[in-house]
């Protein structure tokens, strides 16, 4: 297919790789040109100058941008430019409230718009192994599995638009809770004067095993948290996740309580820092 990916960031750059690999016709648009050129220099394919340039004909347009207004912005000018019937598919994680405005505008124009968040980080990205979360109409989401396949081990459709960015939402409040978890658990191994990594062999087998155990125990034990998914992003995405609570009113006591952890990580100089930084944190002197 004909495909134009948008935002060439850490997940971007890999995702859209792949989709090149797979033997679609890709063009990509970035903000920073240098960053669309070593792609183009990496993977083939073509940049535009502006995102209609890029998006021009295609049948697909992949979006992986920063926030809500960066989405507000970048749709009208793709759909305009796109071939008719075409699909916009929006990995970045943004409000629900934005998915909906944008899946009316795209309907209007005779085109389809499909909010499809992402989980597995960087690594997931790198590796064509990352999880979908879609919100959109039925059938232009089945349009979209043979394509996503490229970097998705697996794509769900949940609901209408905006209900992927509902996932992404409970998805980032598991994480909250989990990590914050382990962070205290490796403060709690290291001041009972325990072997955390014995500690580690010993229940990660069991019912507190996790992704977020077997993959960040390790770095937190040794304090290293330069890499992984930013403690700002994290942010963000809490921010979205509580700014719809008030909207629904659930009660998201524990996920308020980890974002105003995170505040204080960021107080420490930690913006970058992977989010199992909370251990950070719990480890600084009084």
């Amino acid at each position: 297919m004909k495909i134009a990916f948008v935002g060439l960031g850490v997940m971007g750059f890999p995702m859209a790789g792949h989709l090149a690999r797979a033997g679609h016709a890709v063009s990509v648009f970035n903000r920073s040109p240098a960053k669309a050129a070593r792609w183009v220099e990496t993977h083939g394919g073509q940049a535009g100058a502006t995102v209609a340039e890029a998006a021009a004909g295609c049948e697909v347009v992949a979006l992986c941008v920063g926030n809500d207004d960066d989405v507000r912005g970048v749709v009208p000018e793709a759909l305009a430019a796109m071939a008719p019937g075409g699909i916009i598919v929006d990995h970045t994680t943004t409000s629900a409230v934005v998915a909906r405005e944008m899946a009316e505008l795209a309907r209007a124009s005779g085109r389809w718009f499909v909010d499809a968040p992402v989980s597995g980080g960087q690594a997931g990205a790198e590796n064509g192994q990352l999880t979908v979360m879609a919100g959109g109409d039925a059938d232009a989401v089945a349009r979209l599995e043979p394509v996503l396949a490229a970097y998705a081990k697996a794509v769900k459709r949940i609901g209408e638009a905006g209900s992927g960015q509902l996932a992404k939402m409970v998805n980032q409040i598991c994480i909250a809770g989990v990590v914050q978890g382990l962070a205290e658990a490796v403060h709690f191994s290291k001041r009972s004067g325990i072997d955390p990594q014995l500690v580690f062999e010993a229940i990660s087998k069991g019912a507190a095993q996790s992704w977020q155990m077997d993959n960040r125990w390790a770095t937190m034990v040794e304090g290293r948290f330069d890499f992984g998914f930013a403690v700002d992003w994290m942010r963000k995405d809490l921010g979205l996740v509580l700014d719809e609570a008030k909207a629904n009113g659930a009660r998201l006591d524990m996920t308020a309580l980890v974002d105003g952890y995170y505040a204080e990580v960021q107080a420490m100089g930690g913006n970058r820092w992977d989010t199992s930084s909370l251990a950070a944190r719990l480890d600084k002197p009084d």
